[in-house]
């Protein structure tokens, strides 16, 4: 039995109701509570632009790129490392996707593939650097990303691509019965990701190594195979977003990755207060995810000016960071409670112990 079925069974079936009950349903459902708010507020404040089809298509467009680094660097997380290498790829994925197609000549699918090793080969670079060397992965991928925006700025000289790009891959970002195809991709990633991290011993071996790496090693788990893959997940993913976006710009933008870090870790940090409190989650991130975009573009609709964005994702962060540090020690708190009261003091050790298998990356 886990923490989650312990709290729940030595809760009283009447207590999960009133308000006893709802003070336990907000933390796993608040964030979407408050998403729904913001959509309810801005599209009373603003009935003639925001609750239109074209401003939630042109959120689920924009946003996907978002929702895609926030995936890569939510996978890492999990194991308790911090990829900051994903906004510089996403970079290079950009002007890479440009430049092989409207200066090189190479066709889509040849030009797809090289993108995703490439990007692959940065994130196993990442796993090596801290499952073998040990460098810690804050400094780590500090460094490669570093390195790739260099590349990037050797690649471009620091000018913008341009050319045209064939149709068959800028159709890589329509929108088919009204629904955006970088949507769709989220969505399947999410979904992917989502099984894994749940029904796959990989998934569940990078929350173990997460919180507990003592532990995960005892049992015969292997960091430097586990995080050495979710390094490159991560880095497959961020290509992936770096493809979809040059599709719907369709110009190669040296600087336009870096951009995108911020948001992402603010995403990732922000989804492992909700749907799973205590620990980064797919749903959460995508959530998260939706509730900046619905936030930044309600703003921006009422006149708010072009630095109000970079400022309301930085806040989020911090709010992000305390938050899911409160959760993390409530659940603590809460499990210690529930194993003294059912079990004495020989339970707690087992409570913190199913506690910590489920902690997430937030710790830092």
């Amino acid at each position: 039995m886990d923490d989650t079925e312990l709290l729940n069974s030595a809760e009283p079936r009447e207590s999960r109701f009133g308000l006893s009950g709802l003070l336990r349903w907000l933390p796993k459902y608040g964030l979407l509570a408050f998403t729904a708010a913001l959509i309810v507020a801005f599209s009373l404040l603003l009935p003639n632009t925001f609750p239109t089809a074209f401003t939630f298509r042109s959120i689920l467009n924009e946003e996907s790129v978002y929702a895609l680094a926030a995936l890569a660097v939510m996978v890492p997380m999990a194991a308790n490392h911090f990829d900051l290498s994903v906004g510089y790829m996403l970079g290079m994925a950009q002007v890479l996707g440009m430049g092989l197609q409207s200066i090189m000549g190479l066709p889509p699918w040849l030009t797809v593939l090289l993108v995703l090793c490439f990007g692959a080969c940065v994130g196993i670079v990442n796993g090596l650097l801290v499952t073998r060397a040990k460098i810690d992965s804050f400094i780590a991928t500090l460094g490669t990303g570093t390195v790739v925006y260099g590349l990037n700025l050797w690649y471009t000289g620091g000018q913008e691509i341009t050319g045209n790009l064939p149709q068959s891959f800028t159709n890589i970002a329509n929108s088919p019965f009204g629904i955006p195809l970088p949507a769709v991709y989220v969505l399947v990633a999410g979904l992917t990701l989502w099984l894994v991290f749940e029904y796959f011993p990989l998934g569940r071996h990078l929350y173990v190594l997460g919180s507990n790496p003592r532990a995960a090693e005892l049992n015969g788990i292997s960091a430097k195979k586990n995080v050495t893959l979710a390094f490159t997940v991560s880095g497959v993913l961020a290509s992936i977003a770096g493809l979809v976006l040059v599709s719907q710009l369709q110009v190669g933008e040296s600087s336009v990755g870096p951009d995108y870090l911020l948001p992402s870790f603010t995403a990732a940090l922000l989804g492992a207060t909700t749907i799973k409190p205590g620990r980064v989650n797919v749903w959460g991130t995508i959530l998260a995810v939706l509730l900046l975009s619905v936030a930044i573009a309600g703003l921006q609709q009422m006149g708010a000016q072009y630095f109000v964005q970079p400022l309301f994702d930085g806040l989020m962060l911090i709010i992000a960071v305390g938050l899911s540090g409160v959760v993390i020690r409530r659940r603590k708190e809460r499990v210690v409670k529930v194993s003294k009261d059912d079990t004495g003091d020989a339970g707690i050790d087992a409570g913190l112990e199913g506690q910590e298998t489920g902690g997430n990356a937030s710790h830092e």
